[in-house]
């Protein structure tokens, strides 16, 4: 027969010789203390679902859990039943929710693989030096909020790496979009982060700069290091374009380079018309044995099948060689751009050499057009000028 549980009588209750026995409280029905054969004693709750389920879920073990704390716990319990809950259900689907490290595998395994190569490298970079590390293993997707996405931008940003911390937020934002999308959670914790200031790169090679770099180049003791800088110089490419450059891909009788949509930023095929300096590049790596035709690659990786992925290391020789501070590889895709711009061509002519998607990435190169504009604004004052002579004579 129940009884009213108290500290004293659940202290006093006799372990069975087998197995385990549950005494039951008078005052909230379900509750009660279990006592096993080895004396440990735990409160349980025990209940029925509206589908007639039986359950019993464990509150914690005496003397943890006092009687009156756990009486309450119980009640607690008993009112979620009574609305049409299941408790062990709520504990379960906690339990088996996912984690922020699940959602880093699933982004990686299904988003990942279609970004570009070096794009795809960066974002796993972000996810095992700053995301997984800050989240950990357990921190549920659907728990994680506005602040914990602030304390990672401001991290990062303390540490004086304001465009990474941008980075960082933006990878995240696209995973919990994704998480949005695959019905883990209802909103996105990334929006409302306020973001570091970043001003657009303006760093070109100067005249004297591309002379003791092209110096550098032809001193270079890794032959196709130099050939893929030289290729990023005469083409404004990306850097993983030219990296991943195909035999197929390239013409020399048309002069065209057709960079497929797997390689491009922009997602569609590029066809990029060949100088003949690059023309004439691409014909020497051609003809020499370092960087023969047996490959599909025009620059096939040492060690392993496919291209190269990486001269880092050779760039910052190359630079240092040539006595050239602040200089990163992508600038010479700006260089490329503002000779163009120097030289008259238009913001749409730039862009569609370039491969840009939107005309405001072009539109960075504006400021480059004074030279050409003056020098046109001159021509036009010299029409003018020589016309009014004429009229006074």
């Amino acid at each position: 027969m129940a009884q009213r549980l108290t500290d004293a009588s659940v202290k006093r209750l006799r372990a069975p010789r087998a197995g385990n026995k549950i005494a039951y409280d008078s005052d909230v029905a379900g509750f009660g203390i279990r006592v096993t054969a080895a004396g440990a004693r735990s409160f349980v709750f025990n209940y029925r679902t509206r589908s007639g389920r039986e359950r019993r879920h464990t509150i914690g073990g005496y003397p943890d859990w006092r009687t009156t704390g756990a009486r309450e716990e119980a009640r607690r319990l008993r009112r979620l039943v009574d609305e049409g809950g299941d408790p062990l259900a709520d504990i379960e689907a906690e339990r088996d929710a996912p984690t922020v490290a699940e959602l880093c595998d699933r982004f990686e395994l299904e988003h990942l693989p279609r970004k570009r190569p070096g794009t795809a490298t960066d974002y796993r970079r972000m996810l095992r030096n700053h995301i997984r590390p800050h989240f950990g293993q357990h921190t549920k997707v659907a728990d994680v909020d506005f602040s914990h996405i602030d304390a990672l931008h401001r991290k990062i940003s303390k540490a004086g790496h304001g465009h990474r911390a941008n980075r960082v937020v933006a990878v995240l934002s696209k995973m919990f979009a994704l998480a949005i999308r695959w019905k883990l959670r209802p909103d996105n914790p990334c929006k409302g982060i306020e973001k570091n200031q970043e001003g657009k790169r303006k760093r070109y090679l100067s005249g004297d700069e591309l002379v003791r770099l092209t110096t550098a180049l032809a001193e270079h003791p890794d032959r196709q290091a130099a050939n893929i800088v030289r290729m990023l110089l005469l083409t404004g490419a990306r850097r993983g374009e030219v990296l991943a450059a195909k035999w197929d891909d390239i013409d020399l009788g048309t002069g065209t380079w057709t960079k497929p949509a797997s390689t491009t930023k922009q997602a569609a095929d590029h066809v990029a018309p060949l100088s003949a300096p690059a023309r004439q590049l691409l014909s020497d790596i051609a003809a020499k044995g370092g960087d023969s035709r047996l490959s599909e690659y025009v620059f096939p990786g040492h060690a392993t099948a496919g291209h190269r992925t990486t001269i880092k290391r050779n760039w910052r020789w190359i630079i240092k060689a040539a006595g050239i501070t602040g200089l990163r590889i992508h600038d010479l895709r700006h260089s490329f751009a503002s000779q163009l711009a120097s030289g008259g061509a238009s913001l749409p002519l730039i862009g569609a050499l370039l491969g840009h998607s939107s005309p405001v990435t072009t539109h960075r190169y504006a400021h480059l057009y004074d030279d050409p504009q003056r020098a046109a604004v001159e021509r036009v004052g010299a029409v003018v000028e020589a016309a009014t002579r004429k009229g006074r004579t």
